[in-house]
């Protein structure tokens, strides 16, 4: 998998040789300190939703599989750059049996975390339109039961699709099937922003009666879809060109930027939470409480 991975590494010498890019190198400190901040950050999101019951609502979980999926990203990388000391300090043996098994279990929580971000928030903006256009009947229609289930299916299906991609990797209809499924969760959600926009203009008066917390929560799922369409479009872009294109110069320049585009995933993942905390008030009171209960502990 990891010529989907880290696909500029198997582009051939000639293949470089045509090109004036060389590739960008940024020091592995800079990913381990990222990683670190992400996975932090999101496991405080994750307790705070754990410890606070205000918080236990749908809406609230369906954020925590989003931070989980921004964890999986994260951890990725820092098990990554352990390996990599490991391997540089004689303990592993390159290329050896326990490398390509621990490379293939990474690849795997990449892939879960690009497959569980997407679902999460297509399932995100699928709350937030049952939030603003059927709030009467949200609470029987969104229930925790049915809530857990599809956490559960969301989850089931994207880590039997992900040991499917690593094993497949070297099929182009994998690669197609991973690369799909960004645009198609883009168009998911854009079909759901245009038939809310077409409701909102048959219902006006209706709709500007709704809380501000409805209409605020299809906001703060713009500017996360909006991070998250920047943070990994390149991406996404990158495999694309490295599965239809290696050799070409132009490719091969644009796929120079891999490790750039790699910190802007690690970036993802540290931005989201202070969005859930600029644009939730519980969630940042929740921050807050946790952070002050915390240090009084420490005085004690």
């Amino acid at each position: 998998m990891k010529h989907i991975i880290n696909p500029y590494e198997n582009i051939n010498d000639s293949g470089r040789n045509i090109s004036d890019c060389p590739p960008v190198v940024l020091p592995e400190e800079i990913f381990f300190t990222i990683s670190i901040f992400g996975v932090l950050e999101n496991l405080i999101v994750l307790l705070a939703v754990i410890k606070n019951k205000n918080l236990q609502i749908p809406m609230y979980f369906f954020i925590c599989s989003l931070a989980i999926s921004d964890m999986m990203g994260s951890l990725y990388k820092i098990l990554e750059n352990i390996l990599i000391m490991l391997r540089n300090m004689g303990y592993l043996k390159p290329r050896g049996n326990f490398e390509t098994t621990a490379d293939d279990i990474m690849d795997s929580m990449f892939i879960l975390s690009l497959l569980g971000s997407i679902f999460s928030l297509s399932v995100i903006a699928a709350d937030r339109y049952i939030t603003i256009f059927h709030a009467l009947q949200y609470h029987s229609i969104m229930t925790i039961r049915r809530t857990a289930v599809i956490l559960a299916t969301i989850w089931t299906f994207c880590t039997g699709s992900g040991v499917t991609m690593v094993v497949f990797s070297h099929h182009i209809p994998t690669v197609l099937t991973f690369t799909s499924l960004f645009p198609l969760m883009l168009l998911f959600i854009l079909g759901l922003y245009v038939h809310m926009f077409l409701l909102a203009r048959s219902h006006a008066r209706n709709i500007s009666i709704l809380p501000r917390a409805n209409m605020k929560g299809a906001i703060t799922l713009t500017i996360l879809l909006g991070v998250f369409i920047f943070c990994w479009a390149p991406f996404v872009f990158h495999v694309l060109l490295m599965t239809f294109c290696p050799n070409n110069p132009y490719c091969i320049c644009y796929m120079s930027l891999f490790q750039v585009n790699g910190m802007l995933i690690m970036c993802n993942a540290v931005i989201d939470p202070f969005i859930y905390a600029f644009r939730s008030p519980e969630l940042r009171d929740a921050f807050k409480k946790m952070i002050f209960c915390n240090r009084n502990q420490w005085n004690y």
